[in-house]
């Protein structure tokens, strides 16, 4: 999947074009310094955040990505990946919203953090970013929410950003920022193929797993190549176009998935699109070995009339969903 990359940094980025799809990232949000304490905008009480604490438990995480799709391998299970936007509808909530999502059986657990210029994710998604946004979510609140989060949840949690928020910061500082914080692995939706070598080596540095997707579109050598560098899984998007529930699944993905797993061992997820638990049923039946629902998961939460109100509904869709998986 190639996508073309315009970032406003110090680091030059260059550009790429061999698939239908063509992503532009932004100049980054301005973030700022946080102190030991942070508070949750738009959220209830200040969290206080236990630095010491939080360190050595991550330190002494063994949990991966791909480990987890093995273990799932052996016992003939799927893997469910729900996918919620930080933020959204604030932090402390998007913090509840993680545990209620590991209680319900999440093997692993996307966040996106809210980008001002999400040009791979449909209305929904967009919608939700924009919310999170204005109510003052930054990176850096993010990053403390997930450390104080992490160690209460049992499955692996990969990071969803785009890549200028990245050039921003620096990519060795980056990554050493969100393994401190207890993330596993990276998905950056706007970076092509071409581009992925100082992120690839940067992750690895930090035992970060960085996956890559392809899409319908990718030529088959190209394919090949994306599914050797990706780490964790390999992401196959079901569609072109951006994210999104749709009514149906494309009958390609399973000749997709076929074609895929001719050329490697790794596990492959499928997602954009993915909403109900016959789509569920669909996928893991065509041969897939996970299963990624996002704009499902984020409209329950996002737009629901209140925060308890969408945790609710989050949970009831998160339990449908997994019971949906063999």
């Amino acid at each position: 999947m190639a996508f073309s990359l315009k970032a406003s940094s110090s680091v030059a980025a260059s550009s790429a074009a061999a698939s239908s799809a063509s992503f532009a990232a932004s100049p980054a949000l301005r973030g700022r310094t946080t102190s030991r304490r942070i508070s949750f905008r738009g959220a209830a009480p200040v969290a206080a955040i236990r630095a010491d604490a939080s360190a050595t438990a991550v330190a002494g995480d063994k949990r991966t990505i791909s480990g987890t799709f093995t273990k799932l391998k052996e016992q003939g299970k799927i893997a469910f990946i729900p996918f919620i936007v930080a933020g959204d509808p604030d932090l402390a909530t998007t913090l509840k919203a993680l545990k209620v999502l590991d209680a319900c059986g999440s093997d692993v657990i996307e966040l996106g953090v809210p980008y001002s210029d999400p040009l791979a994710d449909g209305p929904v998604i967009q919608a939700s970013a924009t919310r999170a946004l204005r109510k003052g979510t930054t990176f850096e609140d993010v990053i403390a929410m997930v450390k104080e989060v992490v160690p209460d949840l049992s499955c692996p949690l990969a990071l969803f950003t785009y890549y200028n928020p990245i050039l921003k910061r620096g990519v060795a500082n980056f990554m050493s920022v969100v393994k401190e914080a207890g993330v596993h692995g990276l998905v950056v939706p706007d970076v092509p193929l071409e581009e992925t070598d100082i992120l690839r080596s940067e992750a690895a540095k930090n035992n970060l797993e960085l996956v890559l997707l392809t899409t319908p579109t990718t030529p088959t050598e190209r394919m090949e190549r994306i599914t050797k560098a990706s780490e964790g899984f390999v992401y196959l998007v079901s569609t072109t176009g951006v994210t999104g529930a749709r009514a149906d699944v494309s009958f390609k993905v399973e000749a997709l998935l076929q074609e895929i797993k001719q050329v490697t061992d790794k596990a492959v997820a499928v997602g954009f699109g993915v909403s109900t638990p016959e789509q569920v049923k669909q996928i893991a039946g065509w041969g897939a070995d996970g299963v990624i629902v996002g704009s499902a998961m984020v409209r329950q939460l996002g737009e629901s009339g209140s925060p308890e109100e969408g945790l609710k509904k989050l949970e009831e869709l998160a339990k449908n969903l997994k019971a949906a998986f063999p």
